[in-house]
Protein backbone atom coordinates (compact mmCIF):
# COMPACT_ATOMS: atom_id res chain seq x y z
CA UNK A 1 0.00 0.00 0.00
CA UNK A 2 1.35 3.83 -0.63
CA UNK A 3 1.69 5.78 2.50
CA UNK A 4 -0.85 8.41 2.81
CA UNK A 5 0.16 11.72 0.58
CA UNK A 6 1.14 14.46 4.07
CA UNK A 7 1.20 11.86 5.98
CA UNK A 8 3.89 10.34 7.96
CA UNK A 9 6.04 7.28 6.85
CA UNK A 10 7.85 5.41 9.46
CA UNK A 11 9.91 2.12 9.01
CA UNK A 12 9.73 -0.51 11.49
CA UNK A 13 11.87 -4.17 11.97
CA UNK A 14 9.44 -6.77 12.96
CA UNK A 15 10.20 -10.04 13.43
CA UNK A 16 8.11 -13.61 14.26
CA UNK A 17 9.14 -15.72 16.52
CA UNK A 18 7.43 -18.81 17.39
CA UNK A 19 7.43 -22.82 17.26
CA UNK A 20 8.07 -24.92 14.12
CA UNK A 21 5.02 -25.62 12.55
CA UNK A 22 2.78 -23.11 14.13
CA UNK A 23 2.14 -20.91 10.74
CA UNK A 24 4.24 -18.07 10.80
CA UNK A 25 5.42 -18.48 7.63
CA UNK A 26 1.72 -18.77 6.45
CA UNK A 27 0.59 -15.37 8.34
CA UNK A 28 3.33 -13.22 6.98
CA UNK A 29 2.71 -14.70 3.45
CA UNK A 30 -0.90 -13.91 4.18
CA UNK A 31 -0.33 -10.14 5.03
CA UNK A 32 2.17 -9.20 2.01
CA UNK A 33 0.57 -11.34 -0.95
CA UNK A 34 -2.63 -12.59 0.51
CA UNK A 35 -1.66 -15.93 -0.38
CA UNK A 36 -2.21 -19.24 1.27
CA UNK A 37 0.02 -22.38 1.06
CA UNK A 38 -1.13 -25.80 2.27
CA UNK A 39 2.57 -27.28 2.32
CA UNK A 40 5.04 -24.77 3.37
CA UNK A 41 8.41 -25.66 3.50
CA UNK A 42 10.11 -24.69 6.76
CA UNK A 43 11.88 -21.65 6.88
CA UNK A 44 15.55 -22.49 6.99
CA UNK A 45 17.62 -19.89 9.32
CA UNK A 46 14.97 -16.55 8.58
CA UNK A 47 13.42 -14.90 5.39
CA UNK A 48 12.51 -11.03 4.91
CA UNK A 49 9.48 -9.83 3.92
CA UNK A 50 8.38 -5.79 3.67
CA UNK A 51 5.06 -4.30 3.61
CA UNK A 52 3.52 -1.22 3.86
CA UNK A 53 0.43 -0.62 5.75
CA UNK A 54 -1.19 2.80 6.12
CA UNK A 55 -3.56 3.52 8.96
CA UNK A 56 -5.46 6.19 9.49
CA UNK A 57 -3.02 9.75 7.76
CA UNK A 58 0.18 7.70 8.86
CA UNK A 59 2.06 4.70 6.66
CA UNK A 60 4.66 1.81 8.67
CA UNK A 61 6.79 -0.29 6.33
CA UNK A 62 7.02 -3.04 8.20
CA UNK A 63 10.25 -4.95 7.39
CA UNK A 64 9.63 -8.41 8.33
CA UNK A 65 12.04 -11.06 9.88
CA UNK A 66 10.31 -14.55 9.73
CA UNK A 67 12.78 -16.98 11.84
CA UNK A 68 12.91 -19.99 11.71
CA UNK A 69 11.39 -22.21 14.31
CA UNK A 70 13.76 -25.29 14.78
CA UNK A 71 15.56 -25.74 18.27
CA UNK A 72 18.54 -26.01 16.09
CA UNK A 73 18.20 -22.11 14.94
CA UNK A 74 17.23 -20.68 19.00
CA UNK A 75 20.83 -19.09 19.12
CA UNK A 76 20.26 -17.14 16.14
CA UNK A 77 17.32 -15.41 17.11
CA UNK A 78 18.78 -12.53 19.03
CA UNK A 79 20.11 -11.47 16.04
CA UNK A 80 17.11 -10.97 14.63
CA UNK A 81 14.68 -9.66 17.49
CA UNK A 82 17.65 -7.30 18.39
CA UNK A 83 16.37 -3.38 18.06
CA UNK A 84 13.01 -4.69 16.52
CA UNK A 85 10.21 -2.48 16.57
CA UNK A 86 7.64 -5.38 17.24
CA UNK A 87 7.37 -8.97 17.48
CA UNK A 88 4.87 -11.32 16.77
CA UNK A 89 4.94 -14.65 19.04
CA UNK A 90 2.61 -16.79 17.30
CA UNK A 91 1.98 -20.42 18.76
CA UNK A 92 -0.71 -23.04 17.06
CA UNK A 93 -4.20 -23.19 19.02
CA UNK A 94 -3.99 -26.93 18.22
CA UNK A 95 -0.64 -27.97 20.21
CA UNK A 96 -0.28 -26.69 24.09
CA UNK A 97 3.38 -27.63 23.45
CA UNK A 98 3.54 -24.49 21.35
CA UNK A 99 1.32 -22.11 23.43
CA UNK A 100 4.38 -23.29 26.77
CA UNK A 101 6.74 -22.36 23.83
CA UNK A 102 5.22 -19.16 23.08
CA UNK A 103 5.74 -17.95 26.35
CA UNK A 104 9.25 -18.07 26.84
CA UNK A 105 9.56 -16.53 23.84
CA UNK A 106 7.84 -13.28 25.76
CA UNK A 107 9.98 -13.95 28.55
CA UNK A 108 13.00 -13.83 26.41
CA UNK A 109 12.02 -10.71 24.46
CA UNK A 110 11.03 -8.79 27.54
CA UNK A 111 14.65 -9.99 29.47
CA UNK A 112 16.47 -9.36 26.08
CA UNK A 113 14.97 -7.25 23.59
CA UNK A 114 13.85 -3.79 23.07
CA UNK A 115 12.08 -2.06 25.94
CA UNK A 116 9.98 -0.33 23.59
CA UNK A 117 8.69 -3.28 21.47
CA UNK A 118 5.20 -4.15 20.99
CA UNK A 119 5.23 -7.32 21.21
CA UNK A 120 1.68 -9.25 19.60
CA UNK A 121 0.45 -12.90 20.68
CA UNK A 122 -0.70 -14.99 17.81
CA UNK A 123 -3.04 -17.80 18.21
CA UNK A 124 -2.71 -19.53 14.55
CA UNK A 125 -4.80 -22.38 13.20
CA UNK A 126 -8.50 -21.05 14.25
CA UNK A 127 -10.39 -22.45 11.50
CA UNK A 128 -8.92 -25.59 13.67
CA UNK A 129 -11.52 -25.52 16.32
CA UNK A 130 -12.74 -28.45 16.51
CA UNK A 131 -9.08 -29.46 17.11
CA UNK A 132 -8.16 -26.72 20.50
CA UNK A 133 -5.95 -27.49 22.88
CA UNK A 134 -5.55 -23.85 24.08
CA UNK A 135 -8.42 -21.83 24.64
CA UNK A 136 -8.87 -18.02 24.16
CA UNK A 137 -9.58 -17.13 27.73
CA UNK A 138 -6.32 -18.83 29.07
CA UNK A 139 -3.95 -17.20 26.20
CA UNK A 140 -5.75 -13.57 26.71
CA UNK A 141 -5.31 -13.59 30.23
CA UNK A 142 -2.09 -14.14 29.97
CA UNK A 143 -1.43 -11.55 27.00
CA UNK A 144 -3.35 -8.99 29.35
CA UNK A 145 -1.41 -10.18 32.31
CA UNK A 146 1.62 -9.06 30.37
CA UNK A 147 1.07 -6.43 28.35
CA UNK A 148 0.73 -8.24 24.74
CA UNK A 149 -1.28 -7.75 21.73
CA UNK A 150 -4.07 -10.75 21.51
CA UNK A 151 -5.82 -11.98 18.46
CA UNK A 152 -6.67 -15.79 17.29
CA UNK A 153 -5.47 -16.01 13.70
CA UNK A 154 -6.37 -18.09 10.39
CA UNK A 155 -3.50 -17.92 7.95
CA UNK A 156 -5.46 -20.15 6.07
CA UNK A 157 -8.74 -18.44 6.02
CA UNK A 158 -7.23 -14.43 6.33
CA UNK A 159 -8.81 -14.68 9.82
CA UNK A 160 -7.27 -11.18 11.31
CA UNK A 161 -3.67 -11.23 10.09
CA UNK A 162 -4.44 -7.75 8.79
CA UNK A 163 -6.11 -6.70 11.10
CA UNK A 164 -3.16 -7.79 13.73
CA UNK A 165 -0.70 -6.44 11.56
CA UNK A 166 -2.91 -3.13 11.90
CA UNK A 167 -3.24 -3.09 15.34
CA UNK A 168 0.91 -3.57 16.02
CA UNK A 169 1.30 -0.55 13.28
CA UNK A 170 -1.24 2.03 15.43
CA UNK A 171 0.24 0.68 18.71
CA UNK A 172 3.89 1.75 16.96
CA UNK A 173 2.45 4.96 15.28
CA UNK A 174 0.89 5.96 18.84
CA UNK A 175 4.36 5.71 20.55
CA UNK A 176 6.29 8.00 18.33
CA UNK A 177 7.06 11.63 20.18
CA UNK A 178 4.73 14.37 19.04
CA UNK A 179 6.59 16.24 15.71
CA UNK A 180 8.09 13.36 14.43
CA UNK A 181 9.80 14.14 11.09
CA UNK A 182 8.02 12.08 8.44
CA UNK A 183 10.59 9.34 7.53
CA UNK A 184 12.21 8.57 10.28
CA UNK A 185 12.44 5.11 12.06
CA UNK A 186 10.08 3.95 14.82
CA UNK A 187 12.93 1.98 16.32
CA UNK A 188 16.70 1.82 15.35
CA UNK A 189 17.17 -1.33 13.46
CA UNK A 190 20.11 -3.77 13.21
CA UNK A 191 22.29 -2.69 10.71
CA UNK A 192 22.53 -4.87 7.79
CA UNK A 193 26.02 -5.69 7.60
CA UNK A 194 25.63 -7.71 11.16
CA UNK A 195 22.28 -9.65 9.82
CA UNK A 196 22.60 -13.47 8.30
CA UNK A 197 21.62 -13.81 4.83
CA UNK A 198 17.82 -14.36 4.83
CA UNK A 199 16.41 -17.93 2.92
CA UNK A 200 14.19 -15.85 0.78
CA UNK A 201 13.03 -12.73 0.13
CA UNK A 202 9.34 -11.12 -0.89
CA UNK A 203 8.74 -7.83 -0.69
CA UNK A 204 5.16 -5.77 -1.86
CA UNK A 205 3.92 -1.95 -1.69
Amino acid sequence: MASTAGGKSSNAKLVLLGDAGTGKSSIVLRFVKNQFIDFQESTIGAAFFSQTLTVDDASVKFDIWDTAGQERYHSLAPMYYRGAAAAIVAYDITNQASFDRAKKWVQELQAHGSSGTVVALAGNKADLIDSRKVSAEEARRYAQDNGLLFMETSAKLATNVSEMFSQIAKRLIEAQPAGNPSGTSLLLQTPSSTMPRPSSCCSSS
